[in-house]
């Protein structure tokens, strides 16, 4: 029986690729929304889930590090996916007949410079490939989507013009969410944490003492979803929790912070998508 990888969109998605990419063996379900795909794996309906947790252009993805502090669930590996943006419409449509594109709001920032330059309304929509989808369908002329190549390969689509995005470093990174922790394998290894610390002067910097000897590869603010004017901070750092040097950081970090929570240890992938 194959396994179940839930993500966030309908087929066509740049998350079915990342989920794809982890299980190539694996059944990709679709959710509606984020809370879908960590309810799925929750309940079991699910193996596990793909979920974006940052992008290199737009930034980290609130929701998805809100629900990882909010459930249970485990970050059990990460990976990167190049993402090309494309103007799909109906078959016979050229770029001239085209005046108003639809998408996702950050698939719309990432192309806001060929967008312009050929002076096309922007209008949102909740997900590149149900952007895809709904071009498809048929009704309003003159209306094309921005989205995958898969996605137009799915819905019978052209492609009007590839890579229409702004930078070409344009990855996004995804983890993997599972109810249980994976057996530790060979190779180098990432963690991610959640912390809070108590509101005195020097409490921020009293807690990243504890991690003066390890290499930090992300750190940001959230406010807290209970507290107003409070804030948590995620954190990921090189190593795995049972390693010498994280597993002292982690007990002096936690003799100084009001909370910690490991989100998870995982195999660690190359920024690089490669």
């Amino acid at each position: 029986m194959s396994k179940t990888v839930a993500y966030q969109g309908t087929a066509g998605a740049f998350s079915e690729e990342a989920a794809i990419a982890v299980a190539p063996d694996g059944r990709p379900v679709g959710m509606t929304t984020f809370h879908g795909v960590f309810e799925a794996v929750t309940s079991a309906a699910a193996d596990c889930g793909v979920v974006p947790v940052e992008n290199a252009v737009a930034g980290s993805i609130n929701q998805t590090y809100d629900l990882l502090l909010e459930t249970d669930l485990h970050v059990v590996g990460e990976t990167y996916l190049r993402i090309r943006h494309n103007l799909l419409a109906p078959a016979g449509t050229s770029l001239a007949d085209i005046r108003k594109v639809i998408s996702h709001p950050q698939a719309l920032s990432q192309c806001d410079g060929f967008i312009a330059k050929h002076k096309l309304e922007a209008v949102p929509v909740y997900d590149t490939a149900g952007a895809a989808k709904k071009i498809a369908a048929g009704g309003e002329e003159g209306v094309a989507a921005i989205a995958s190549k898969r996605a137009a390969d799915v819905y019978g689509l052209d492609v009007l013009a590839e890579g229409i995005e702004d930078f070409d470093f344009n990855y996004t990174r995804f983890f993997v969410i599972a109810r249980e922790e994976l057996p530790r394998k060979k190779g180098p290894y990432k963690t991610s944490i959640v912390f809070g610390v108590r509101h005195k002067p020097g409490g921020l910097v009293s807690a990243l003492e504890s991690f003066s000897e390890i290499n930090l590869t992300k750190l940001e603010s959230r406010p807290r979803r209970d507290r107003a004017w409070s804030y948590v901070f995620y954190l990921d750092f090189e190593g795995h929790v049972e390693d010498p040097e994280p597993a002292e950081a982690l007990v002096t970090l936690l003799r100084r912070a009001a909370f910690v929570k490991v989100l998870g240890s995982y195999p660690a992938a190359e920024p690089n998508g490669g």
